[in-house]
């Protein structure tokens, strides 16, 4: 079983920052990850439509971590459950649960991957292009090698090895373009 995979808008960190927000489909499963700062909300939401979805249709809305650039867009999704490092929230309920290895469906999982903050977690995905990993371990191809906002930088690097040791098909970075992991990806 495989989940389907699409960027609804890809990030940059420069003299604007924006995230790359994707939307993920797996059966009854409509997730979001990580919409924050745009330039224009239609960014997120008319992909969305195109794809015969309105914000109520999607089921999940899961942060990388908690800066305001990856979570600043979450509220247009009303009927969402929201995920992150430490819990589930859903209205006024507050579900703690560790989120490694916590599947939100048969083809997406969460993994906790301390780096760029200590409450970091990738979202892997079991998709047609094989394993699809959405993280903020990498900001683009490039890195930055050395994470100007990462409190341990050895934690990065170990939580960048665990990511590159599954053998990613495609890592999508918390600010650029989906890429191929390669020998020369930034650890």
């Amino acid at each position: 079983m495989t989940a389907s995979f699409h960027l609804l808008t890809t990030g940059y960190a420069d003299t604007r920052v924006a995230s790359t927000v994707t939307l993920l489909v797996d059966d009854e499963t409509v997730a979001i990850v990580d919409p924050g700062m745009v330039a224009d909300r239609r960014l997120i939401l008319d992909p969305l439509k195109d794809r015969g979805l309105a914000p109520e249709d999607v089921t999940d809305v899961i942060f990388s971590h908690h800066h305001p650039d990856h979570t600043l867009n979450a509220a247009l999704f009303p009927e969402a459950r929201f995920h992150d490092h430490m819990a589930i929230y859903h209205d006024d309920i507050w579900e703690d649960r560790n989120a490694d290895g916590y599947r939100l469906s048969p083809s997406i999982a969460l993994m906790t991957t301390p780096g760029h903050t200590a409450e970091d977690v990738s979202t892997l995905v079991t998709a047609t292009e094989g394993l699809v990993v959405l993280t903020h371990l990498w900001w683009t191809a490039q890195g930055p090698a050395d994470d100007p906002f990462a409190p341990d930088r050895e934690q990065l690097r170990a939580a960048r090895e665990k990511v590159l040791g599954l053998g990613p098909a495609l890592i999508v970075p918390g600010h650029g373009e989906p890429f191929v992991p390669s020998s020369s990806t930034p650890l």
